[in-house]
């Protein structure tokens, strides 16, 4: 008797990036690791990664893909089956090491630079985001979208200590202002965070020219639409950039289309029976 074979996590994954109306250089940054066999898929997995380049300081875009190329190479050299959860925060560590050695480099002596990092891994049917700054990762599950990122800004402070309210946050003049970045620190703490997943989700990563323009029910209706994948990120950015523009906007979309349900023993996974 022929068994059926067990599900495999698939995905659909579409990016797209625009300088916006103002910037005549893109200081956002976006890569990932897409494994070359289903061998792969279950020892390393998928990893996506957006950075933006801090405004204000100089070369952000060197910082932003310092800090993508750096993630991507690591994961993919990482030791097969370690556990996404301590790795992610370690390849984030890794990252911004790489952006805080670039300003000793001789030809940046001097010249100050950070990014924001958010990234996330795949595999079985978890995803592990790990970010630092304020660009972020949004779940989409039947047609409502969730922040999974919480945003390292002066005034997302003050809200999560009740000084000011989500709305004023929204509005603020100091909304950009980071209390966390890549580069300027030897040592930067990213917050991590496990999601299972389930076959219809979409994730969505982006920078901040991207949602400070887009309410989270506007993200999921364009996400939800049925179009192909490449055609739903680049009507995420146009439509960011329509609305405002005056920032360099990126979107990575991932569509999660099938799952492989595991169990986990002692960190390590056993498949389910079916």
């Amino acid at each position: 008797m022929l068994e059926a074979a067990a599900p495999m996590l698939e995905v659909q994954f579409g990016q797209a990036s625009d300088f916006g109306k103002i910037r005549t250089n893109n200081e956002d940054a976006m890569g990932s690791f897409i494994p070359a066999s289903r061998q792969q898929a279950r020892t390393h997995g998928y990893l996506f990664a957006v950075a933006d380049g801090v405004g204000g300081m100089d070369l952000g875009e060197v910082a932003s893909a310092t800090a993508v190329s750096v993630i991507t190479r690591e994961f993919a050299k990482a030791q097969a089956g370690t556990m996404l959860i301590s790795l992610l925060p370690r390849l984030i560590q890794h990252a911004n090491a790489a952006v805080h050695d670039c300003t000793l480099a001789p030809e940046y002596r001097g010249r100050k630079m950070a990014t924001t990092l958010v990234a996330c891994a795949l595999r079985y049917d978890q995803a592990i985001v790990s970010h630092v700054g304020d660009s972020r990762c949004y779940l989409v599950r039947q047609g409502k979208a969730k922040q999974i990122t919480q945003d390292h800004t002066w005034v997302n402070e003050q809200r999560k200590m009740g000084i000011i309210s989500a709305s004023e946050v929204a509005e603020s003049e100091s909304r950009h202002i980071l209390i966390r970045s890549l580069g300027p620190e030897m040592f930067v703490s990213p917050d991590t965070t496990a999601l299972s997943l389930q076959a219809g989700d979409v994730l969505v990563l982006c920078s901040d020219g991207l949602h400070d323009e887009l309410r989270e029910t506007a993200i999921a209706q364009i996400v939800s639409q049925n179009k192909n994948i490449d055609e739903i990120a680049r009507e995420l950015v146009a439509r960011a950039v329509d609305i405002d523009g005056n920032d360099n906007t990126t979107a990575q979309v991932i569509r999660i289309r099938s799952v492989e349900q595991v169990g986990m023993y002692r960190g390590r996974p056993y498949r389910l029976p079916s």
